[in-house]
């Protein structure tokens, strides 16, 4: 009996501070629009597949995703575009990157 409590004990110990932890900072994400920046022209794949990811990520999480294609010459329009805005989280980029 000693030793089941112990173990009951150590369990507590180890799981309590787990219920004790406040809320973690950002977890009420998305709370505006996001916007998709797309360096692809609108109806490719790439277009297709953030539209999809968009539309699922809007479900899930309440919130409304604006995908906005910006097709250019390696995608150069987009990247700037990206480069401009704030680092807040609200303006994502679906691109690639070349190696060559």
């Amino acid at each position: 009996m000693k030793k089941t409590f112990i173990a009951a004990a150590l369990t507590a110990l180890m799981v309590l501070p787990a219920w004790a932890q406040p809320k973690a900072p950002g977890t009420d994400y998305p709370n505006k629009p996001v916007r998709v920046i797309v360096a692809f022209a609108a109806g490719g794949n790439a277009d297709i597949n953030a539209r999809l990811i968009s539309t699922a990520l809007s479900q899930q999480l309440g919130q409304q995703f604006v995908v906005e294609n910006r097709p250019s010459g390696g995608g150069t329009v987009a990247f700037e575009t990206i480069a401009q805005t704030p680092p807040d989280g609200y303006t994502l980029l679906v691109g690639a990157l070349g190696s060559h």
